[in-house]
């Protein structure tokens, strides 16, 4: 089987941005200017540090943020959720780290001066958004339309421009986290699923959730500590 990344890779190594951000808006959903800044951020992470990704974390990413940008950097780097590759830090910060597993590391930072000072260039997709997004106002089918044809020029434009504007980045070393441990699965004796993280109760072990225990758990408003918000089989 090639290399699933193939296509990914031809794009960084020649330079397409835009072939990369065509991809990401596959994965992510919708094309807007903060995927297209963390694609970007990632693309500059990969180039500087000479490394490609199989999913097997020899590359990590930690994102500080669970915006559109998280997206971007994703597709770009290769460091999933899924893969273990990536690692949230839920400060609310539009920020990545990419390290290898040498603590070799590279920080992007979203310039908070350049965010500001594009606002007047985009009024109406952020007027929209305002309305659509943030306040939940009924608008039309054209309305909506309209904030994302925006978003799509948005993407773009905000793309091409300098790196050296739009980001503070710094080159440190980190120390990178040991590979993920793999644990031994039990099935829970009340659900019948499968669970590798069992919480011990009366001299059972029981699946988190049929034992009633604490657990995390990571929306839109950031990860948070939750009780009984059960989604098994009763």
């Amino acid at each position: 089987m090639k290399n699933p990344r193939e296509e990914i890779e031809r794009f960084i190594e020649k330079n397409d941005l835009e072939a990369l951000l065509r991809k990401a808006a596959e994965f992510h959903g919708h094309l807007c200017s903060y995927l297209a800044y963390g694609v970007k951020a990632g693309y500059i992470a990969m180039k500087e540090l000479r490394v490609k990704s199989s999913g097997m974390e020899e590359l990590i990413a930690i994102v500080e943020t669970n915006n559109c940008f998280s997206d971007g950097v994703q597709l770009v780097t290769g460091c999933t959720f899924g893969n273990n590759g990536l690692i949230y830090k839920d400060v609310g910060k539009t920020v990545v780290t990419v390290a290898r597993r040498d603590g070799t590391a590279i920080r992007i930072a979203l310039n908070p001066e350049y965010e500001e000072s594009i606002e007047a260039e985009y009024q109406e997709a952020n007027s929209l958004w305002e309305k659509i997004v943030v306040q939940k106002e009924q608008v039309t089918k054209e309305q909506r339309e309209r904030m994302m044809r925006l978003f799509v020029e948005m993407a773009f434009n905000e793309l091409m421009k300098p790196a050296g504007i739009m980001f503070k980045i710094s080159r440190l070393k980190i120390d990178v986290p040991e590979y993920t441990p793999i644990f031994k699965s039990i099935i829970c004796p009340v659900c019948g699923e499968k669970t590798y993280k069992p919480i011990m109760q009366k001299e059972q072990q029981l699946c988190i959730e049929c034992a009633g225990a604490a657990y995390y758990i990571l929306d839109g408003r950031g990860i948070q500590r939750r009780y009984m918000l059960k989604t098994g089989p009763s």
